[in-house]
């Protein structure tokens, strides 16, 4: 089963990260926020992944204007797809950092 869209699909703004992942391969939060007007990039992310999207996080370290190092994450499209235990294992992974 493909998830690939074309662009004709774009209709929200889940449609339009899916988008721009096949697109570009990876999407941080700013550019969420300055191209699409999203605010939630995580929230659209987690429904992704729920629909078999493998997308893996990166974390960025950068600094903030008091000069605190903050972190955030890019977002990154991942070949192929996962089933819906896969993405349970690696939400569990992540939550605890231990294998299930």
């Amino acid at each position: 089963m493909s998830y690939r869209i074309s662009k004709n699909d774009v209709k929200n703004q889940t449609t339009e990260v899916q988008y721009h992942l096949q697109q570009e391969g990876s999407i941080t939060s700013w550019e969420a926020i300055k191209e699409y007007g999203i605010t939630r990039l995580s929230a659209i992310i987690f429904s992704l992944r729920a629909k078999g999207l493998v997308i893996k996080s990166e974390p960025i370290k950068s600094k903030n204007r008091f000069g605190r190092t903050i972190l955030s994450a890019k977002y990154v499209l991942k070949g192929g797809n996962t089933t819906q235990t896969n993405i349970f294992q690696s939400m569990y992974k992540w939550a605890t950092g231990k294998e299930q």
